[in-house]
């Protein structure tokens, strides 16, 4: 880009946003995240921090008490993929796949097909007719993402998908994650408590300090998406994760320290 022309807007962005609840009091915040098009960051933390949170405000799922929330993608461009599959559990895959299509007006001959093709690329196009009680819990989440991916959004919110999986899993899906990411480049906010899940799928990985979250570092993972066969091995894989552990461990001692 030519040195005279301005950086392009984030496509997504929290600004100085806080959370708080009635009887809860300061959820999360405050907190900042720039979110460039095309770029995965991962947001890492203990358990009740405001990860989740910070996606459904990215999300419009939630509005903050406190500071700005801005969306560059319009209506029906932004994807969530949760922990949980969500699948309606009397559709078949495809038929779930198809819903966010349906419901916005597409004729439902159209919505299945390009469901269908959905399906293919996370690798279940046998498995179209299967209901959600049929499908392993790998299987279930691929279809949960197909859908997420099928009406190509500009941003794709995961929050803790991989949770409730097996490591052999968890780790098939995150390079399928990849994989669908190089084809269309949305950019991914990626939510997880697992510090080598982080570094492994995002470019920058956010540290936030345990509730109500701030910032409390950020890691940049300098190595190519998808990664390179052997990269968990790799000295640039380990150092970046030994850097956001120390990270977390030093905004959980500093929580700790007495006033």
């Amino acid at each position: 880009m030519p040195a005279n022309l301005p950086a392009a807007p984030p496509v997504a962005a929290l600004e100085a946003v806080e959370i708080a609840y009635p009887k809860r009091g300061l959820a999360l915040g405050p907190f900042t995240l720039d979110l460039a098009g095309g770029e995965i960051v991962a947001l890492v933390g203990p358990s009740g921090c405001g990860k989740s949170t910070a996606l459904r405000l990215l999300a419009g799922l939630e509005t903050p008490s406190r500071g700005r929330v801005r969306r560059a993608a319009a209506r029906g461009e932004t994807s969530v993929v949760f922990q949980s599959p969500t699948l309606a559990p009397w559709l078949g895959a495809a038929a779930n796949v198809a819903l966010p299509l349906e419901l916005a007006g597409m004729p439902a001959r159209e919505a299945m097909a390009l469901a269908g093709q959905a399906l293919q690329r996370v690798g279940l196009a046998g498995s179209a007719a299967a209901r959600p009680a049929q499908l392993s819990g790998g299987m279930a989440m691929r279809v949960s993402l197909a859908r997420a991916l099928v009406t190509h959004p500009k941003v794709l919110l995961l929050d803790e998908p991989f949770a409730a999986l097996d490591e052999i899993t968890r780790r098939a899906l995150a390079d399928d994650v990849l994989s669908i990411w190089a084809d269309e480049r949305p950019a991914i906010v990626f939510v997880t408590h697992n510090v080598e899940e982080a570094v492994y799928m995002a470019s920058r990985v956010i540290v936030m300090t345990p509730g109500p979250g701030r910032r409390a570092g950020e890691t940049t993972v300098a190595a190519p998406a998808p990664r390179a066969p052997g990269f968990r091995a790799s000295r640039t894989f380990r150092a970046a994760a030994e850097t956001v552990s120390l990270q977390l461990a030093d905004a959980m001692a500093r929580e700790a320290a007495p006033p």
